[in-house]
C-alpha cells in the first residue's frame, strides 16, 4: 500500500502542505488496495469483471499491485455480447495472457442460438448480458464480483455501496445496502446470495486518466482521437456493424473521434476530438459538462431509470 508522496527538497509536499500526507491519487490507489485485499480475506472465490475497458484495465493494474509480487488471487469474466469493437477484444485477450490470468467468457451469442435469449429489434446486445452474467457467476460459484462501475458515472450508480449485495436471483435492493463507515465492509451473504465490489468508487473520470498518465498505463488505442467510419443516430456517432447499422436512411461517414467509454458497438458513441495523448484527453475531459455514459451510452437512455432497472434485475 502507498505510504507517502514524494518530499521535494525543501522537504514540504509538493502542494506545501503535510509532507506525510496522501495526495488524492494516493489516497485513492490505497483505498482500493484495501477493497482487493479485503474481498481476498473474505470471500473464497472472488472474480474481476474484465471487458478491456479502461476502467477495467486500471482495476486489473491495482489488483495487481494489491498482490504483487505473488499473482492475482483472481480470475477474470467477461461477459462478450458478440458486437464488441476488435481492438478492445484484442487487448483483453492480450493482457490476460500477459498476466497468466484465466479468463472466462460468457457470451451472449451462445444464450441467443441456444433459444435461452431473444435478439432485440434495435439491435443492441447490452441489456442481453444480465442472464449470461448471472449464469456464469452461478455456474464458477463466484461469491464477489468486481466491478469497475463509479459513483459519478450515472445516478443509479451513485446509490451503490462499495460492497454491494445481492440476492439469490441477482438482484440488488437498495434497502439491503449496508452502512459502510471508516472503511469497514460487511461481506456476509447467505447461501445463493452474492456481493458487486466496486473498488473505482470514489474515483472520477478525471481521477482515472490522471492515474492511467501517472502509472502509465497502456489503452487500447480506442480512446485516442483515429479516423473511423461513423455514422449519427440519435445525436450519437454510431460504429457501423453486424449489429444492424446503419439503417437505411443512415450514411456513414469518416470523422476523427476517439471513445470515452466503451460497451457494446451498438450502443457505445465516439465523440469527435482530436486528443492523441493522454494530456490531451485530460485537457479534453476538464472541459467536459457530461459524464462519459451521459454522453456516450445509448443503453442508458432508454428510458430515465434504465440502469437502475438493469442493476434491479442483476445488471452491472
Amino acid at each position: 500500500m502507498t505510504t507517502a508522496t514524494t518530499l521535494s527538497e525543501t522537504g514540504s509536499s509538493p502542494e506545501g502542505g503535510n509532507p506525510y500526507a496522501l495526495s488524492h491519487l494516493d489516497a485513492l490507489e490505497s483505498e482500493a488496495v484495501h477493497i482487493f485485499r479485503e474481498v481476498a480475506g473474505e470471500f473464497e472465490r472472488p472474480v474481476i469483471l474484465f471487458s478491456g475497458g479502461k476502467d477495467s484495465i486500471l482495476m486489473l493494474h491495482l489488483a495487481l499491485k494489491a498482490f504483487a509480487p505473488a499473482r492475482v488471487p483472481f480470475s477474470l469474466l467477461h461477459v462478450d455480447t458478440g458486437h464488441n469493437f476488435p481492438e478492445v477484444i484484442d487487448y483483453r485477450d492480450r493482457t490476460a495472457a500477459e498476466h497468466g490470468l484465466r479468463l472466462h467468457v460468457a457470451s451472449v451469442q451462445d444464450f441467443i442460438d441456444s433459444g435461452k435469449l431473444r435478439e432485440r429489434p434495435d439491435g443492441t446486445r447490452n441489456p442481453l448480458q444480465t442472464v449470461p452474467l448471472l449464469d456464469a457467476i452461478e455456474k464458477n460459484r463466484f461469491d464477489a464480483v468486481f466491478g469497475g462501475g463509479r459513483r459519478d458515472e450515472e445516478k443509479a450508480r451513485a446509490k451503490e455501496r462499495v460492497f454491494s449485495l445481492r440476492d439469490e436471483f441477482g438482484g440488488w435492493d437498495p434497502r439491503r445496502q449496508r452502512p459502510e463507515l471508516w472503511q469497514l465492509y460487511n461481506g456476509k451473504h447467505a447461501a445463493g446470495e452474492h456481493v458487486r465490489v466496486f473498488p473505482l468508487s470514489n474515483w472520477t473520470e478525471l481521477d482515472v486518466w490522471q492515474y492511467i498518465e501517472r502509472e502509465k498505463i497502456d489503452l487500447p488505442q480506442i480512446y485516442f482521437a483515429h479516423e473511423r467510419e461513423v455514422f449519427q443516430r440519435a445525436g450519437m456517432w454510431l460504429a457501423p456493424g453486424e449489429w444492424g447499422g446503419p439503417g437505411d436512411d443512415e450514411r456513414t461517414e469518416t470523422r476523427m473521434v476517439r471513445y470515452r467509454t466503451v460497451g457494446d458497438m451498438s450502443c457505445t458513441g465516439a465523440v469527435d476530438s482530436d486528443a492523441v495523448s493522454i494530456e490531451q484527453v485530460i485537457t479534453e475531459i476538464t472541459a467536459s459538462r457530461l459524464t462519459e455514459r451521459g454522453a456516450t451510452r445509448a443503453d442508458d437512455k432508454l428510458s430515465e431509470a434504465a440502469m437502475e432497472d438493469r442493476k434491479r434485475e442483476g445488471y452491472f
